[in-house]
């Protein structure tokens, strides 16, 4: 008896499909009656379409179908398709290489359009006034990329020499105006709740004016014996 391993099978073109699948799409090419071959072609069809049910409603469902089926026969099945057959070249085009920029980034944590854009500042074209503007909201922009890559922001002196490097000492900096800005992504951490020790301290205040509020809602009682009890708290 000739065992069948499996690295004597064919090679499975769409192995999702399994095995099976491919037998019998294999099989369709030994029907020499096109109409015969038709009939079973649609009938292979259904059987793929059960696998993936809940993909019928899909757009463009069946049209999938009708294009694995002639991959798996490796494009030789001669049937009517309700949809152009497709060929080998058009599925096997390789995609187009994309152009990738391979400049050096010499401040990763800052960004290349903060270089970019400091490059362009540095034209002479550009008045002091908008360069100024530009200049101040960069800065405050840096100090944000800063923090999100080191976790720390970094003073007011690092800002106006990373500037002056990347622009190779072509941008005039008001270094009083830099040395003033404050960064914009330090104020949105706001603590709405107070610190640990402020909590505790206002947790014990609220514990101890309750305890005194309920000294005060005491309450006199009458005992059998004419007596009264005095200091009962009611908890």
């Amino acid at each position: 008896m000739q065992k069948n391993y499996n690295y004597k099978r064919q090679k499975l073109f769409l192995p999702e499909y399994g095995r099976h699948i491919h037998e019998m799409v294999e099989s369709l090419l030994a029907i020499e009656d096109r109409r015969e071959r038709n009939r079973q072609a649609r009938a292979v069809i259904a059987v793929m379409g059960n696998l993936n049910p809940l993909l019928r409603d899909t757009a463009d469902f069946t049209h999938k179908l009708w294009d694995h089926l002639f991959i798996m026969s490796d494009f030789r099945l001669d049937v009517d398709s309700p949809y152009p057959q497709p060929t080998r070249q058009e599925l096997t085009v390789s995609p187009a290489r994309m152009p990738y920029s391979s400049g050096r980034i010499s401040y990763k944590h800052y960004g290349k359009y903060v270089e970019q854009t400091i490059r362009r500042l540095a034209d002479e074209r550009n008045s002091q006034a908008v360069v100024s503007r530009t200049v101040d909201q960069l800065a405050r922009y840096m100090r944000t990329k800063s923090y999100e890559y080191n976790q720390e922001h970094p003073s007011n002196e690092v800002i106006i020499r990373d500037i002056k490097r990347m622009s190779d000492n072509a941008i005039r900096i008001d270094e009083v105006a830099l040395t003033n800005i404050r960064s914009e992504y330090k104020q949105q951490f706001h603590f709405s709740h107070p610190p640990k020790g402020q909590k505790g301290q206002k947790g014990g205040a609220q514990r101890a004016q309750q305890k005194n509020r309920s000294q005060h809602q005491s309450r006199n009682f009458v005992n059998k014996n004419g007596g009264t009890w005095h200091g009962y708290s009611k908890q």
